[in-house]
């Protein structure tokens, strides 16, 4: 893995092409509801227990790597959009779209507040988890 000096986000390949911004996680809450920061740092609090694992704010979402960039949230005006990858099409009434990316599949999860961060949620991400760390 490979640090950015600037951004001190983490990367897979050295001197990775990004969007290089130094910006707080709170930053990209600003004007949105208080149930979306709580949905957040539930989910946060989950999903940083699995190892390897870091996170880090880029331009309009927070991306989380272990190996690879697993997971993309996007705080929206009322709800976050949650994105994880997988090499196969998943199927769960969770998912509010999927579509094919670089052969593999970006299933996008939509949520309001921290009573949707539930086990099922979480055992989906875990699966974009293992994706990324093959």
């Amino acid at each position: 893995m490979w640090t950015c000096k600037i951004c001190k986000r983490k990367f897979k390949t050295k001197n990775q092409s990004h969007s290089c911004v130094v910006k707080d996680i709170g930053e990209l809450f600003i004007d949105r509801p208080d149930s979306l920061v709580l949905a957040f740092d539930k989910l946060m609090n989950a999903v940083l227990e699995w190892k390897p694992n870091s996170c880090g704010a880029s331009i309009n979402s927070i991306v989380f790597t272990n190996k690879k960039a697993w997971l993309i949230v996007k705080p929206m005006k009322k709800e976050l959009d949650i994105k994880f990858y997988n090499d196969e099409q998943l199927d769960s009434s969770l998912l509010h779209k999927v579509t094919n990316y670089n052969n593999k599949y970006a299933h996008h999860v939509r949520i309001k507040d921290e009573s949707e961060v539930t086990p099922k949620l979480i055992e989906l991400l875990k699966i974009g988890f293992e994706f990324a760390l093959k």
